[in-house]
């Protein structure tokens, strides 16, 4: 896999956020088992429940357009004019990411396009909660 073409996209989208509330920038690119990549950013609302993660995004975008298998997702976050960081999906992410994703399934915190750590899927959502459940 090609990761910093991954890490690029998400920076890309970042740049896109919608975040004049948080002043906190996040851009993702989910790749699909077939290359697609889709793009998300963060999308603030002022009655902040209504506010969409940039994981979530680009996860609605592919899903939406019919792709369902997905081997990988980079993130790429830090505050508005800020210094870069590591930037983990939050919990909700996780668990929408977990609808789709296999525990081998790869995600990608990125700094910069060649600073970036990669981490499975079980990794970043030990004992997550899934359809297997309901059963």
């Amino acid at each position: 896999m090609n990761y910093k073409k991954l890490a690029a996209a998400a920076l890309e989208a970042k740049k896109l956020s919608y975040s004049p509330y948080s002043n906190f920038c996040v851009g993702a690119a989910l790749l699909t088992k077939g290359g697609k990549i889709f793009t998300g950013c963060n999308i603030e609302s002022a009655a902040y429940s209504p506010t969409n993660c940039a994981e979530r995004t680009a996860l609605f975008k592919a899903v939406s357009e019919g792709e369902r298998e997905f081997t990988a997702i980079a993130v790429a976050g830090a505050p508005k004019n800020g210094e870069p960081q590591y930037c983990y999906p939050c919990g909700v992410c996780r668990q929408m990411l977990g609808e789709f994703f296999d525990a081998d399934c790869e995600v990608i915190v990125v700094k910069t396009e060649d600073d970036f750590k990669v981490h499975s899927f079980g990794e970043i959502l030990p004992y997550g909660f899934g359809a297997s459940n309901l059963m």
